[in-house]
């Protein structure tokens, strides 16, 4: 199901947001990819059309993350809500690997959503590499 979400909200989004998806950070910049709005929440289990519940998020982060709000922990086998972007810090839940293309996970919440959202499949590695390399990636901010 998809929400209008109005343009002053989505200008909002944008400048909170910085062009990137705020699961994987990757940036709309390098990529070419216009990113997606993800409703946190999705609409079909509640959510609402508003800043706290709306982030950008990457074509692939979106599609693997649908409407699914929990998922299993690998190390744990526990089942935990998904990283928030509007209520957690990516920094406390995420770490890149030392050569920058692997998204690791710090926490529960960190491991599944990584898990979920499959943050490090073999294509946006092979593209965080090359970013790397260009010294475009990670984000510094």
């Amino acid at each position: 199901m998809s929400a209008y979400i109005p343009e002053s909200l989505r200008n909002q989004i944008a400048d909170s947001d910085r062009g990137r998806c705020c699961y994987c950070l990757t940036s709309e910049a390098n990529s070419g990819i216009a990113m997606t709005h993800d409703h946190i929440q999705p609409v079909s289990k509640g959510g609402e059309t508003s800043f706290e519940n709306i982030c950008l998020a990457c074509r692939s982060c979106n599609e693997f993350k649908g409407d699914s709000t929990e998922a299993i922990d690998p190390l744990t086998g526990e089942t935990v809500t998904l990283f928030n972007p509007r209520t957690q810090i990516w920094s406390d839940h995420f770490a890149w690997s030392p050569d920058s293309t692997r998204v690791e996970g710090l926490t529960v919440i960190g491991r599944a959503t990584i898990v979920r959202l499959r943050m490090n499949n073999p294509v946006i590695m092979a593209a965080r590499r090359r970013w790397a390399v260009s010294g475009w990636h990670p984000p510094t901010d």
